[in-house]
């Protein structure tokens, strides 16, 4: 029998996740391209990806560009940038492309498809910190995305060289809440690389779980300079996480989530996963603008939506703003 011809997979993004992820698929003797600019760029051309995991070190060449006509069309797309690099973005992903290519966004926050596949009153409504004026979902057919939450965490060492300390967990749906062969295809190729996979009928609670898990902490660790440990662990900080973590569990239970942590224990796992500096602390500390739209404006609009305020979110959010400006400035 002839052996399958192996599928086109490229990652967009050569940021921790996307490295990790191109590190792990890549060691499963899958190919893998990644579509990556400046030092990142030429540091994966001279080589190749090294991620350091609980499972040791991988260490793999990719096929690096920054041309999406160079790479061509995919079998599979993940999208692994930041939710501000999106507009300009997904416009430019035409290339690689074709019919029957599956879209992954890999990007924290509120997505931009949140509404694509729901029945009732939000039917394909908008979310406009994420999606303003509709372009993220005029720049691509929402039917292509598959959705995605990403329970990993890893940084960045060097351009190309990754760390990770913790387990990695990927969960993924459809929008529409149906169990697709495209959706066991993806699961199986990254439960082969290695991450373990689930799929999931209601991706949307796991997707509230890492929204609860991203807003109370990413905007306070930009305020305070605190890791998870300190965040989820520190007397002082605990009464603050407190606070937006019951404010945002209500916004997510105002539509329909459901979350299989009670708060204690969630302020535990968290202060149990070390002193892990978040994705914005770092964001912050080199200068890069703030995933706060998508992370934190996005749920204050879904709060909006259903009568319910915010309060404690909001002032973190506006000081991480305040904080995040100055840094991008200086």
């Amino acid at each position: 029998m002839p052996r399958p011809s192996p599928k086109r997979i490229c990652i967009v993004g050569a940021g921790a996740i996307g490295c990790t992820l191109a590190a792990r698929i890549s060691a499963s003797g899958q190919p893998v391209s990644l579509l990556a600019r400046g030092q990142a760029l030429a540091a994966l051309r001279e080589n190749g990806v090294r991620l350091s995991d609980l499972d040791g070190t991988h260490h793999s060449p990719v096929n690096a560009s920054d041309d999406c006509a160079a790479l061509g069309q995919q079998d599979l797309v993940f999208i692994c940038t930041k939710a501000p690099a999106l507009a300009g973005l997904l416009p430019s992903l035409g290339p690689l492309l074709c019919p029957e290519t599956i879209v992954m966004p890999l990007v924290n926050g509120v997505p931009w498809w949140y509404f694509h596949g729901v029945e009732g009153r939000f039917a394909e409504h908008r979310v406009e910190a994420v999606d303003p004026g509709g372009v993220l979902s005029a720049a691509m057919d929402l039917e292509r995305i598959l959705g995605c939450v990403v329970f990993i965490t890893a940084e960045t060492e060097s351009p190309g060289v990754v760390r990770s300390n913790n387990p990695h967990l990927m969960i993924l749906g459809e929008p529409n809440g149906h169990m697709s062969e495209r959706l066991e295809w993806v699961r199986a190729l990254i439960e082969n690389a290695g991450i373990e996979a689930r799929a999931s009928e209601r991706i949307r609670d796991p997707l509230w779980t890492k929204i609860i898990a991203n807003l109370s902490s990413n905007p306070l660790s930009v305020v305070t300079g605190a890791t998870l440990e300190e965040l989820y662990g520190t007397s002082s900080l605990k009464n603050v996480v407190a606070k937006i973590l019951q404010e945002t569990l209500l916004t997510a239970a105002a539509y329909g989530a459901r979350i299989d942590f009670d708060p204690q224990t969630f302020m535990e796992l968290g202060a149990g996963m070390g002193p892990v500096r978040t994705s914005m602390l770092q964001d912050y500390e080199h200068g890069r603008p703030l995933e706060l739209a998508a992370i934190g404006d996005a749920v204050i609009e879904l709060a909006g939506y259903q009568g319910l305020a915010m309060p404690t979110t909001q002032d973190i959010l506006t000081l991480a703003r305040f904080r995040g400006a100055q840094a991008h400035a200086h």
